[in-house]
Formats: structure tokens, C-alpha cells, sequence
């Protein structure tokens, strides 16, 4: 089977192809096409299957990368289905939406100069190929057990435990404040990225496995938090991040300034066929208007995207740091910047403009100084180089905060950290409340969806060792 692999000597890096930008502006589409069985195939025979996977170590999910490769370039998809998906609860999303040129791409040992297997668009082929050819099972435990789980927050993370937990056959309710499920999946990434059909199948099919879901759920208000650990043997909270950061300077409670979230989630409920005032209204849609947006990450990228499909007259993305040093992914800005939107790197704003509402942005040019304690470079203003961006809509999209949780479920005893996350036991979980887990954002911090599933998988694989050391504990006695 040798031969089939180290085709990067002689094929070259080939992606599934991509909608023209002219045409992507005009949708919410996704931008990639479905990669066809020959070029996967041949792209999957590009790995080198080296034997020590940089690929796989720089995973967040130590996904078995050139195992499911070499099974792809075989043509052994059920197979590498089974593979890709015994490590990833969700690997046609992450497929999507990973940055894989800052995490297994970007490691390929083949990358310098050969550029690297198109791990992501296979990833994605295979489990989308499973799915239409009815490979992708219900979930079916050997045998069910009594105890119960309740896991607050339908995003990734508490998706990826209610998987893990109800294939060992406890009884998982999850809980969310939405009506939908999918927490930020769903809400917060646009279908440009993640065609929503994707995530609701997903919770179709967590459904058929036999896990429940009680959506607008209040827990702290309607629900009593001390009510939910009363009806289950453990709650896991997994409710992720969702605070916006805020910007200072003269100006910046002006009207037309909003916050990321508030934008991606009205324009995806938009999408999604609801009644959106907000969006209606204008005063959370970009249509006709001068667009600014302040940060670098994926969010910021997700904005600026999703200004130009709704028909702004311009987007301009302000980031502090170069293009080099930005923490989303590069293969974004490129996407962004071919559907025409404008970035001005190594610039901060320092003052909104305008009486009754935005009409525009103060900045100043910025240079990269010394590296900090961290090993970052430091960022400093240049004095006397202050511009203005004309903006009629300003979107703050400067990372996220915890909430105040113990306030939000009434709940005191729940300790934080310094950062204003939940404290936890890295053993094993366990939150300052006996029985109560926290997995996800909620205990790292904002960070990728695919750390998310890690930590719901890893979060469920401790709420099942306690259970089992509980019985035989039980046992002895």
C-alpha cells in the first residue's frame, strides 16, 4: 500500500473548489464546493505518513489524521469514517470550521514548500459521505444505566459530552436558554462557514440516540439551580463565554455601536426564517452603510463577512497588530479580503465620532515594541498619526468574558477563577460543588469549538470514572 502514499513528490496541494468571490457576496452559502471522491482520494495519498504525525500532536482532539488518510486514499471511506469519528464527536464541523493553517495544517511536515494535505476538506468529505450513505448511526448504548445527567448549554461543548455520556448509556438532558440547539454553531458562526442544516442534523441525531433537550430553559430563575442537581446525579456546566469586551475612548456609547454577538446572532436568526426586529429596523444590519470592525479574530472575520453579504456600502477591519500576529485564521482574511473588504493593520481606535449617533472612527497608526512577559510583542501608539474612517455601523468585535455566573444561576457556591471563569478541579472536572462539572469556555476561556469538544468529551469521561468509583465504593461496603 506504500505507493498509494507520498504522492506530494508528484501531486500538487488541490483544495475543493471555491465559489468566485462575485458570486459568495450574494449568499450564505457555503464557499467551498464538496470535494468529488477522485480528488479527495488523490489529496489523501499526498500524506507522507511520517512517522512522528505533527499533524495529529498540534490536534486538539489527537485526531488519528494519517490513519484516516491513508484509509481515504485506499478508498476505505466507512472505515476512515469510523476512525475520524472515534476521536471527534463532530468531525464534519470542525472540517468547516477549524483553523487548520494555525493547527494540523499548518504543522504538515510536507507544508514548507510542498504546502500541506488538505487535512480539513477530507476531514469533512469523509463524514459528509457517511452521512449520505447512511454510515452514521444513532447513538446505541450496550446497556442503560440509572443515573442521570443535566448539562447546561447546548453548544459544542455540551453536545460533545451528551454524546460521550449517553453511548455509555446514562440518561442526558441537556439544558439551553435557546430555542434552537447548537449554542454558538448555530447562532454565533455564519452558514458562509456552517450551513445550519449541518448542526440541526446533528441534533436530529443526538435526538434518535435517546438525548433530551428542554430548550428556553431559565436555570436560575424559572429552573432553581439547586432543582436541577436535585433531579440529576450530576450537572455538567458548559454554557460558554458570552460577555462581550468593552472598548473605551470618547464616544463609544454612541448609537451604532454594537457588539459582535448581538450582529452574528440577528443575522443568523434572519437566515433562519425568524422575525428579527433588529434587523428589520436597520440597526443591526450593515445594508447600504459605511461598516466598521474593531478586532482581529475569527469573530471579527465572521463580521466583516457577513457585512458584505447584507450590502454594505464599505467594511473596514481595524486590527492592532499586523496581519502576522492576528489570532484568526489566515485563510479568512484572504477569503474576506478577495469579497472586498478593506483591513488596516498596526491601527487602534482612539475616539468615536458623531452627536447623535456613530458617522465614524478616530484611529491611530500602531507599532509592534518589545516583546511583553508573554513572549508577545508589545503594541504602542505612534504619536501624531491619527486618521478617520467614515462609519455609519461600528461592530466591537474585541473577544469575550465570562458573565457573572454565580449571580446568573443564583448560585453562589459556585467559586470562580481570577479570570472570571469557573474553578475547577483539572483532575477531574468538579466545579467548587460537589457533583457539578464545567467543561469548555466556561472554564478555559474563549477559545476554538474544537477545544470545546475536547473538553465536553474529556469533562464526560470523569463524570463516568466518579460514577463507576461511586458503585464500587457501594460495593465494597
Amino acid at each position: 500500500m506504500a505507493e498509494r502514499m507520498l504522492k506530494f513528490i508528484n501531486l500538487p496541494q488541490q483544495t475543493p473548489e471555491k465559489r468566485p468571490a462575485e458570486a459568495r457576496r450574494e449568499d450564505f452559502r457555503e464557499i467551498y464546493a464538496d470535494f468529488q471522491p477522485e480528488a479527495a482520494t488523490q489529496q489523501a495519498s499526498r500524506c507522507s505518513q511520517c512517522g512522528i504525525p505533527f499533524c495529529q500532536v498540534h490536534c486538539p482532539l489527537s485526531n488519528n489524521i494519517p490513519d484516516w488518510l491513508k484509509l481515504t486514499a485506499e478508498g476505505r471511506l466507512e472505515e476512515a469514517y469510523e476512525l475520524s469519528s472515534a476521536t471527534n464527536t463532530f468531525p464534519e464541523i470542525c472540517g468547516r470550521i477549524c483553523p487548520q493553517d494555525r493547527l494540523c495544517e499548518g504543522n504538515c511536515v510536507i507544508e514548507k514548500g510542498f504546502d500541506s494535505i488538505t487535512i480539513g476538506a477530507v476531514e469533512r468529505y469523509i463524514t459528509d459521505t457517511a452521512f449520505d450513505n447512511d454510515w452514521v448511526k444513532p447513538i446505541a448504548p450496550l446497556a442503560e444505566r440509572a443515573q442521570s445527567v443535566g448539562i447546561i448549554g447546548a453548544g459544542p461543548a455540551g453536545l460533545a459530552a451528551a454524546e460521550r455520556l449517553r453511548a455509555q448509556g446514562y440518561q442526558v438532558t441537556v439544558y439551553d436558554r435557546h430555542d434552537r440547539v447548537g449554542g454558538l454553531l448555530i447562532y454565533g458562526i455564519p452558514g458562509f462557514k456552517l450551513e445550519k442544516e449541518i448542526v440541526l442534523r446533528r441534533w436530529k441525531w443526538l435526538e434518535e440516540g435517546g438525548v433530551k433537550f428542554v430548550l428556553g430553559a431559565d436555570i436560575g430563575g424559572a429552573t432553581p439551580f439547586a432543582e436541577l442537581r436535585a433531579k440529576h446525579d450530576a450537572v455538567l456546566i458548559a454554557t460558554g463565554v458570552y460577555k462581550a469586551r468593552e472598548i473605551g475612548g470618547p464616544g463609544a456609547g454612541l448609537p451604532g455601536i454594537v457588539k459582535a454577538l448581538d450582529y452574528l446572532i440577528t443575522s443568523n436568526r434572519q437566515g433562519l426564517g425568524d422575525a428579527v426586529p433588529d434587523y428589520d429596523s436597520g440597526l443591526l444590519n450593515a445594508a447600504g452603510k459605511d461598516v466598521v470592525v474593531i478586532g482581529g479574530g475569527d469573530t471579527a472575520m465572521d463580521c466583516v463577512r457577513t457585512a458584505i453579504r447584507q450590502g454594505a456600502k464599505s467594511v473596514t477591519c481595524l486590527y492592532r497588530r499586523d496581519r502576522q500576529n492576528m489570532p484568526g485564521s489566515l485563510r479568512e482574511v484572504k477569503n474576506a479580503e478577495e469579497e472586498g473588504v478593506n483591513f488596516v493593520w498596526l491601527s487602534a481606535p482612539e475616539a468615536f465620532l458623531g452627536d447623535d449617533k456613530v458617522t465614524g472612527v478616530r484611529a491611530m497608526r500602531m507599532h509592534l515594541g518589545l516583546p511583553d512577559a508573554s513572549g508577545r510583542q508589545s503594541v504602542e501608539p505612534i504619536e501624531g498619526s491619527s486618521f478617520t474612517v467614515k462609519a455609519d455601523l461600528v461592530i466591537k468585535a474585541l473577544g469575550f468574558d465570562p458573565e457573572e455566573l454565580p449571580g446568573a444561576f443564583n448560585e453562589p457556591e459556585l467559586k470562580l477563577t481570577g479570570w472570571g471563569t469557573l474553578k475547577v478541579n483539572a483532575r477531574n472536572f468538579e466545579t467548587s460543588l460537589p457533583g457539578v462539572f464545567a467543561a469548555g469556555d466556561i472554564v478555559r476561556g474563549a477559545s476554538l469549538v474544537v477545544w470545546a469538544i475536547r473538553d465536553g468529551r474529556d469533562a464526560a469521561a470523569a463524570i463516568h470514572r466518579q460514577f463507576q468509583a461511586a458503585q464500587q465504593s457501594q460495593a465494597a461496603e
